[in-house]
């Protein structure tokens, strides 16, 4: 038997659930800090679990399970499952041509699946895009809100 987990974070995590499709942005949503979300903003979409697919969330499960992983209270988690939430990071290699999206899959605070997907720029094209639809998807979203946040990092050095 494996020795147990020990989660090292406090608070809630900033983490996505794993059966959410995320579609679209939302500019305007009730976060104080949305930048902070895992996804690197709110965002809009449909559900994925098991027997709930293309279902769309209310707001406030938008606000209180989709975008935030660890949903035990959204009545459409299923009881068995991999994970209860996906975590990404980004970091910039290669001159500004590729981005590499690190992502870790948990059960129960432990890390269950990791690895590294990249986008190409120069290609607008992953290089290696992970296997699960959802996954690959909310990837896509937080690689969205990590460029718009480095454009904006850019043009207020330039201003400044």
């Amino acid at each position: 038997m494996g020795s147990p987990c020990i989660s090292l974070s406090s608070g809630r995590a900033a983490v996505a659930c794993p059966f959410f499709m995320p579609m679209e942005k939302l500019e305007n949503g009730e976060w104080l800090h949305a930048s902070r979300l895992p996804l690197g903003g709110g965002w809009s979409g449909q559900c994925a679990a098991p027997g709930h697919e293309g279902e769309v969330p209310s707001q406030d499960e938008l606000r209180e399970f989709c975008n935030l992983g660890y949903a035990e209270g959204c009545a459409r988690l299923p009881p068995e499952r991999v994970w209860d939430s996906v975590r990404f990071a980004a970091r910039t290699v290669s001159d500004d041509r590729r981005i590499q999206v690190r992502y870790v899959c948990e059960r129960g605070h432990c890390p269950v699946e990791h690895g590294v997907l990249e986008f190409d720029f120069v290609s607008g094209q992953w290089n290696s895009p992970h296997r699960d639809d959802r996954v690959q998807r909310m990837a896509e979203c937080f690689l969205q809100s990590y460029v718009e946040r480095r454009r904006r990092q850019e043009l207020e050095r330039a201003a400044s």
